[in-house]
């Protein structure tokens, strides 16, 4: 039983954007939101490269971040409530979306082997949809997913997946990866400057909590 006044919980997900026109293809959600993400950032700066002392505290852009996920996936409650495609096909369904956002598509594989079928010389690699992982309204970010796989760990009678674990790696791209006149590029520069108007919001210290005067 739902109460009234309870809040509705959001889902993370990722999203797939077309690169051109900037039309919405596919929109995934968890079924169930991770307990823990890992977020890692590696600085960028100029001090491990640079002989040049005045260069020590120079960044050169934006760091690498990172984003490392565990999600669970069960059918249970679709299977008992006779969720017609569940009841027929198990998690297939939702383990495909997912995994769709590392795949080419079919018509692109064909349209690649009938250029190279016909002597074709030079044949563009295949351009993916500009991937967004999105957690709450603060973090809409473009990803690249590094690292996809899934543990299936029960079955129905038909073989259908029925629970699952999936873990998911994605390296966020920044204005060094896109530029600033793509989609995704305006996107990481929402992402930033939403960023710091959190840091803004952020009750600054003083070094009397860190047990000094002044500095030495």
């Amino acid at each position: 039983m739902s109460f009234p006044r309870s809040p509705r919980l959001l889902k993370g997900g990722v999203v797939l954007v077309d690169p051109t026109s900037g039309a919405i293809q596919r929109i995934v959600a968890l079924q169930y939101n991770p307990d823990s993400i890992t977020r890692t950032l590696q600085a960028v700066s100029m001090g491990t490269e640079s002989v040049n002392r005045s260069e020590a505290t120079r960044l050169k852009g934006p760091p690498i971040e990172t984003v490392k996920l565990e999600a669970e996936l069960d059918a249970t409650d679709l299977l008992e409530s006779g969720d017609e495609p569940t009841l027929q096909a198990g998690l297939h369904p939702q383990i495909a979306a997912l995994e769709s956002v590392v795949y080419p598509t079919a018509a692109q594989l064909i349209a690649v082997d009938a250029l190279a079928s016909s002597g074709t010389l030079e044949i563009a690699p295949m351009l993916a949809p500009l991937t967004l992982f999105i957690w709450s309204q603060h973090r809409i970010v473009p990803v690249r997913i590094t690292e996809f796989s899934v543990t299936e760990e029960a079955f129905d009678a038909q073989l259908n997946p029925i629970r699952a674990r999936l873990t998911l790696g994605m390296r966020v791209l920044s204005v060094d990866d896109l530029g600033f006149n793509q989609r995704g590029g305006t996107l990481f520069m929402a992402y930033l400057q939403g960023k710091e108007r959190m840091a803004a919001r952020s009750r600054g210290g003083t070094l009397g909590t860190l047990g000094l005067t002044g500095l030495p």
